[in-house]
């Protein structure tokens, strides 16, 4: 039988066990892909620790929106795709730790983009473009971006300052060239972080990539809640803040296509990762938690 990390209940890593699965079938409009790489995000801790109900997820589930691999069967009615070709895919109903995952939303994998990049890019990419796209924000315009130095912040960033909007990312220090590089201003998270941000001007509206308990700070700067987006901030309701729907198929329907080219011809830059084997996925949750590692990790097979 195929393995898999399932979720044996909520609660912190070790919940987290590589068991046998069945193997999952394609449905119609679907691919089963060999997973070569999964992305690790801060919304699959938020889910395996219990703190984000965004999913009614059953016992045993399987965490991971985003996947990298060989097509190895396609659903009916799908084409533009064949058994073996090399894909990252968006996992709308998770997933992704796995040998084997099932996707209807996909891209090809350019040769130039190694496994792990193709693993990282689904689910931060569509994230980001799905924000922007909801916040409405538009050309002239000022984005505050808290966790502009993440994932999904440094997309995020970049696709905004690509069409013509200012932004100003919230990062820690390490990551102040980063951001400055992509054409965004930083400034810093902690107790100065509205002066700061007040003193480089008006913010228009926040995305917030970190749910780090920031929305207060993000609504002074904007002046209302409903120009505040949240990714993860569970108090998000007690602010009165939108938090962003998990990944669907209309969120950002062409967020794939469009960045996936971008990247292999390294115009978008991605979080710096490392990786990890796919069975140590307890281990990388862990690490993620305790703030023992900076960079993305990506759990590979």
């Amino acid at each position: 039988m195929p393995k898999a990390i399932t979720l044996t209940d909520f609660g912190g890593p070790d919940v987290l066990q590589w068991t046998d699965v069945p193997l999952p079938q394609p449905p119609e409009g679907h691919i089963r892909v060999k997973v070569k790489a999964a992305g690790v995000g801060p919304t699959d801790l938020a889910l395996r620790s219990g703190r984000l109900k965004a999913f009614s997820l059953q016992p045993n589930a399987v965490l991971g929106f985003e996947v990298a691999g060989t097509v190895d069967a396609v659903g009916t009615g799908v084409t533009g795709t064949q058994v073996g070709e090399e894909v990252a895919a968006l996992l709308f109903d998770l997933g992704g730790y796995a040998e084997y995952a099932v996707a209807s939303m996909w891209v090809k994998k350019p040769p130039s983009v190694p496994w792990a990049s193709a693993a990282s890019l689904p689910a931060s990419a569509e994230a980001a473009a799905g924000v922007l796209r909801k916040l409405g924000v538009k050309t002239g315009d000022t984005l505050l971006v808290l966790g502009g130095g993440g994932a999904v912040g440094l997309i995020a960033a970049q696709l905004a300052v690509a069409q013509g909007i200012k932004v100003v990312s919230a990062v820690g220090a390490r990551d102040d060239a980063l951001v400055t590089s992509l054409g965004a201003t930083p400034v810093r998270y902690g107790a100065e972080l509205v002066d700061a941000v007040r003193s480089v001007g008006t913010v228009d509206f926040a995305f917030d990539a970190s749910g780090k308990g920031v929305l207060a700070d993000a609504i002074a700067l904007t002046g209302a809640p409903n120009r505040v987006i949240t990714l993860s901030d569970p108090a998000a309701a007690d602010f009165g803040v939108t938090l962003s729907p998990p990944p669907s198929p209309e969120r950002a329907p062409h967020a794939l296509e469009d960045t996936m080219p971008l990247l292999a011809q390294r115009q978008l830059r991605l979080r710096e990762y490392r990786t990890m084997p796919m069975q140590a996925a307890g281990e990388a949750h862990r690490q993620l938690e305790s703030g023992q590692v900076h960079e993305r990790i990506v759990l590979t097979l």
